[in-house]
């Protein structure tokens, strides 16, 4: 069982899902309390390979106010992933030669208690996708109050 700490909800909306992966996320102690209390933003969020290793990039975790003066860590600073080495061989090639891109999905604790990243890969909607993505959305919205309010 995984207990979810933030969702990148922006991302299902601009990108087409194509494979997912877990990874591991190295993090200093500051961070891990501030995530426990859910004090993080995923919205404008990507992944890079930086020589031959994964890192995420402008994902925003707050400070607790209770954090001391020393040991407060950078808000959008990179962190580091973790796969094995295989998979991210696997991933540079497809993202170099195929032209997707690598997000983030969410961020959760799994059963040991340990943070870990959903990290999809991905291909960019045109807007014309974007438009029938909520045109497809608002009709199940209205299928489902029609339901709702139908009396029979």
């Amino acid at each position: 069982m995984k207990k979810n700490i933030a969702r990148n909800k922006k991302a299902l909306f601009d990108y087409t899902i194509l494979e997912t992966f877990e990874a591991g996320i190295v993090l200093k102690g500051s961070e891990v309390v501030a995530l426990r209390q859910a004090r993080t933003n995923l919205k404008d969020s990507f992944v890079r390979i930086i020589k031959g290793e994964l890192y995420l990039l402008n994902a925003h975790i707050s400070h607790l106010n209770t954090t001391h003066s020393h040991y407060k860590h950078e808000e959008r600073a990179p962190r580091k992933l973790l796969m094995h080495r295989r998979q991210i061989d696997k991933l540079l090639g497809k993202v170099s030669v195929e032209g997707y891109a690598l997000v983030i999905l969410d961020l959760y604790f799994n059963i040991k208690n340990k943070v870990k990243a959903t990290l999809a890969l991905a291909k960019g909607k045109n807007l014309h996708d974007k438009r029938e993505t909520l045109k497809k959305k608002q009709a199940d919205l209205e299928a489902k109050m029609a339901i709702k309010n139908y009396k029979g």
